[in-house]
């Protein structure tokens, strides 16, 4: 990297007259930045590991390709590769397979910060780092970075020929991209004014399901010191997937392509082909497709085993996680509803059903839970695994701080999403909001000091935190179906 300091050098010379823009010398070559209103040095679309194109495609991430002089990072990089849904409908006409890039903002280049290291959601199909760098945490004493990985079909795909040509495994190739932007992270996040033995990784929904399965997956060990998961874990209640049932999706991609089960067809399938594709793939263990990729495989490479498994063995690290009080409606709506509380609660499935009065009326909607079956879909997906995971972690040995949020703009219940202005955005509660916390964690591997109310450990007690409009309340175990729910 020696040259890349002689070209940073020389370029930092012919601009000393004048304020220059911001430039890192990092793995690969020379970035060049620019500085926002509030002092904030931002670098955009970094790459840190090849473009997956071509005979890439469906490949574990390559090397950093080295360009020559001065690369721009001053405008956001494309999105990965995704259908249009509506909700992501930006992302969808800004995407490209080339897409393996990072975002980093940075109060300077010099000093050893805290460095927080966003992973967005989008049902691992969709989404982007959008301008999560621009986000008010980027100016309050961290290094803030924001990464993209391969989504859906391109992220995800387990295929019979990808395995031979792969020692026997398949799928997860958008974990192996976070995993390799946090080794880049690791290389390189010095010369921003980061510290690698400080790094918090934080996400929500998808992105949050992912920080549960790096903080299992072996590879992954060292490469971060704690974590935050944001209404979302491992396969979100979902059973895992095993790889040989998660073949079943690469046969049906060839049925629908009309290719001969070898990969050269498919790495020479048209993008929009593929894409196209995606939406005709189906799982039977699903009650909605829209979960296809967000059913965890167990790929027998990043994953040999089971999440659950591999956390036994994982290291012990600091974690915060939760739900929002009324995340988002049933997978397939009501007409699944009884396949999908057979499917969390299997043996107990009955004492769920008489929990939940499914044999009686609808009962009138409650005013923060909202209705019954959004109750129900709350509990499957979101806050009985949050209480699963709180409890695995802290079996590990980890320190846990669980939450529930209840806390939205004009009195609207928190659904799914409500609580990202107040992460990532300026929204506040009173004197509090939870970046205020988060950034505490970030700093020292506890959410807590002076200035806030008290975010006891989940422990024995199983405490946790609401956050509401009214404040901060403490919380101990209440009734609730949870306890029947399949371990994962």
């Amino acid at each position: 990297m020696r040259w890349c300091a002689l070209v940073l050098a020389a370029l930092l010379g012919a601009g000393a007259a004048k304020a220059a823009p911001p430039m890192v010398a990092i793995t690969g070559g020379v970035v060049q930045g620019t500085t926002n209103a509030h002092g904030t040095q931002i670098f955009r679309a970094i790459p840190y590991a090849a473009a997956a194109l071509g005979a890439m495609r469906w490949r574990p991430p390559g090397p950093v390709q080295p360009w020559k002089g001065l690369r721009d990072g001053a405008k956001p990089g494309p999105s990965c590769l995704q259908n249009d849904y509506g909700w992501n409908h930006a992302d969808y006409v800004r995407a490209s397979e080339d897409c393996l890039t990072l975002d980093i903002a940075t109060p300077a280049l010099t000093g050893k910060r805290p460095v927080m290291v966003w992973i967005h959601g989008g049902s691992n199909r969709a989404g982007s780092a959008g301008d999560t760098v621009l986000s008010p945490l980027a100016r309050r004493g961290v290094v803030l970075v924001a990464i993209q990985y391969r989504l859906g079909i391109f992220g995800n795909l387990p295929h019979r020929a990808l395995a031979a040509e792969q020692g026997g495994h398949t799928g997860n190739y958008g974990l192996m991209d976070q995993i390799a932007a946090l080794r880049w992270v690791q290389a390189n996040i010095a010369r921003f004014g980061g510290d690698p033995a400080n790094v918090t990784i934080f996400g929500e929904s998808a992105g949050a399901q992912d920080v549960g399965l790096l903080l299992a997956a072996p590879d992954a060990r060292g490469l971060f010191a704690r974590a935050i998961l944001q209404s979302g874990t491992p396969s979100f209640g979902l059973s895992w997937r095993p790889l040989n049932q998660a073949l079943r999706l690469g046969d049906q991609l060839d049925a629908v392509l009309g290719t001969d089960g070898s990969a050269e067809p498919l790495r020479a399938a048209s993008a929009h082909a593929l894409l196209e594709a995606d939406r005709a793939l189906h799982d039977p263990a699903l009650e909605s497709d829209d979960f296809l990729w967000l059913r965890t495989t167990i790929d027998g490479a990043v994953l040999a085993d089971t999440p659950s498994a591999l956390l036994a063995h994982a290291p012990p690290r600091p974690v915060i996680i939760g739900s929002n009080r009324a995340e988002f409606g049933l997978p397939g709506g009501r007409p699944h509803r009884d396949a999908g509380v057979d499917a969390a609660f299997g043996p107990q499935a009955e004492k769920a059903r008489a929990f939940y009065r499914l044999d009686q009326g609808d009962p009138p909607a409650d005013p923060r839970r909202g209705d019954r079956d959004l109750s129900i879909a709350t509990d499957i997906l979101f806050r009985c695994p949050a209480g699963q995971w709180a409890e695995l972690l802290a079996r590990a040995g980890g320190a846990v701080w669980r939450y529930e949020f209840d806390l939205a703009a004009q009195g609207a219940r928190s659904f799914h999403g409500s609580d990202l202005p107040y992460v990532l955005g300026d929204e506040r509660s009173g004197s509090f909001s939870l970046a205020d916390y988060w950034l505490s964690f970030a700093g020292r591997g506890d959410p807590n000091d002076d200035a806030r109310p008290p975010w006891p450990a989940y422990a024995a007690n199983k405490e946790h935190v609401l956050f509401t409009a009214s404040g901060v309340s403490v919380q101990t175990q209440e009734s609730s179906p949870c306890q029947w729910m399949i371990q994962p």
